[in-house]
């Protein structure tokens, strides 16, 4: 979360609880939720050809440079390793000369979301939490193929065209004949079209993807493996959020395929071109390659642990509702309770010059709310003040807080608001406050480590081994590509996290 000079002021609508989880579970975006280039609607054509001859302008910035420059800003900025750069160097060179593109550069984010995508220009990036999510090279070469393929297949153009031609029809049947109604069937149509339309593209570049590592010499059932991987950490995630297994099977208008239907599908794609154990996946190098890289929150942003979030940049921390399951992200934290009844946002404001935290509380931070009686309080030193909302179906506590220049806001929401939960929010409330020197400087991020199963060794043993993480022996599974109940082997090398 970045605080302080660069803060956010908006209005919570009713439904606004619906829309935090939404929010919470919007980070799986690499194959699981879809491509960045899809998303941003990039052109797939970099322009015309220049002539050899032409003369060179220089000290101006290519738009290739600007959206480079702004996806990085995006993504918390570049991420630096050494030696993970060259192994993803070694592994894009393959995959470029299979797919018969240009070498494009490849970049890593410094996002602890599961992500990757391509430019039209097909530089490739990837954040490190996919990094940490993937095993072996085999895995993180069908991720890139399957980026470079929407490249090389005009995805993003094509879906900006089906969007174009849609907005232009319905337009023409809500104005041009005076049809609104229509206007609206007619959006509806090609919503549900441009999402299939998704859904084929990235089952497309998926079958692509597996084609190319084969011919890279890869391991073909990379892909079927690495997207087994995602959808287990989307389980946990799901179920660490409060959503129910019957929640996440696709919807008609789902903008991806789930990923049980991908891992099928790219299962039987690698069978097509021969049986297991074909191709390398050099799992020792891969591993050896993300040795030691940030694991989770970059301490810059804030960072979380348990139900604890910690700000070592801005000094300071504050610990939601005991259960909450918290998230960081640029923005804002936010946090759900198990089963989905409670949730929170924590986030910084910059009032208007002369503005009080009282009229600031009532001026209706949730759209449709009643906002109740402005008590006035203290918190940790500073001052601040609390108010109840009511909507129509969420009731709120709500809170700011001022330190310096900053307001820091607090909204926690409850389907039904009891004087035994709004103690539980209050108490949230009251622990926000400044870090001591001492514990500034203890914080340090997490880190994924490797290690080396002894004889006897469970998943449960190697889970003890982690620190700073909750259902340790869960993330140990999903981390290591591991099924439930799975054995490990011993003297083979498994990602752990520790400080």
């Amino acid at each position: 979360m970045v605080v302080g000079e660069n803060v956010l002021h908006e209005t919570v609508p009713a439904s606004g609880v619906r829309r935090w989880r939404s929010f919470l579970a919007a980070g799986l975006c690499v194959l699981l939720a879809g491509c960045a280039a899809d998303r941003l609607g990039l052109p797939t054509s970099t322009g015309p050809a220049v002539p050899a001859s032409a003369p060179r302008v220089t000290g101006l910035e290519t738009a290739a440079q600007r959206e480079h420059r702004r996806l990085v800003g995006m993504f918390g900025g570049e991420y630096r390793s050494a030696s993970a750069e060259r192994m993803l160097t070694d592994v894009m060179a393959r995959v470029a000369k299979a797919s018969e593109t240009p070498d494009p550069k490849v970049t890593i984010l410094n996002s602890p979301v599961v992500n990757a995508f391509a430019l039209p220009n097909g530089n490739v990036y990837v954040t490190r939490g996919l990094l940490a999510l993937a095993n072996d090279t085999s895995e993180i070469a069908a991720v890139m193929a399957h980026e470079v393929a929407h490249v090389t297949a005009s995805h993003a153009s094509q879906r900006a065209e089906l969007e174009r031609r849609s907005q232009l029809v319905s337009r023409v049947v809500a104005e041009v004949l005076d049809d609104p109604v229509a206007g609206e069937v007619v959006q509806a149509r090609s919503r549900y079209s441009i999402a299939s339309f998704s859904r084929s593209q990235e089952l497309e570049a998926d079958q692509i993807g597996v084609k190319t590592i084969a011919k890279a010499g890869f391991d073909p059932y990379g892909a079927a493996r690495f997207l087994a991987s995602l959808g287990r950490q989307s389980s946990m995630r799901a179920t660490m959020m409060g959503d129910r297994s019957g929640q996440q099977g696709m919807n008609f208008l789902s903008t991806h395929p789930s990923t049980p239907e991908r891992v099928a599908l790219a299962l039987g794609a690698a069978r097509s071109i021969a049986g297991p154990g074909i191709g390398e996946n050099d799992r020792q190098l891969y591993l050896s390659a993300i040795d030691g890289i940030t694991f989770g929150d970059d301490p810059a942003e804030g960072m979380v642990r348990a139900n604890r979030f910690l700000h070592p940049q801005l000094g300071f921390t504050f610990s939601a509702p005991v259960g909450f399951v918290l998230e960081n992200s640029s923005v804002a934290v936010a946090g759900v309770a198990p089963g989905g009844a409670q949730a929170m946002r924590f986030d910084s404001v910059k009032l208007p010059e002369g503005q009080t935290l009282e009229t600031y509380i009532a001026s209706g931070w949730i759209e449709g709310s009643q906002v109740g009686p402005v008590e006035a309080i203290e918190v940790s030193g500073l001052p601040a003040v609390t108010a109840t909302a009511r909507g129509d179906e969420w009731s709120f506590r709500l809170a700011a807080i001022r330190s310096g220049s900053a307001t820091y806001r607090f909204i926690l929401a409850a389907r039904t608001l009891t004087p035994e939960i709004d103690r539980a929010f209050r108490a949230s409330i009251e622990s926000f406050r400044p870090m001591t020197p001492s514990e500034i400087a203890a914080v340090r991020p997490l880190r994924l480590k490797l290690a080396v199963a002894r004889p006897g060794d469970t998943v449960e043993s190697m889970a003890a081994r982690m620190t700073g993480l909750d259902r340790a022996a869960e993330r140990f599974q999903v981390l290591n590509g591991l099924d439930r109940g799975g054995a490990l082997k011993p003297g083979q090398t498994y990602k752990i996290v520790v400080e």
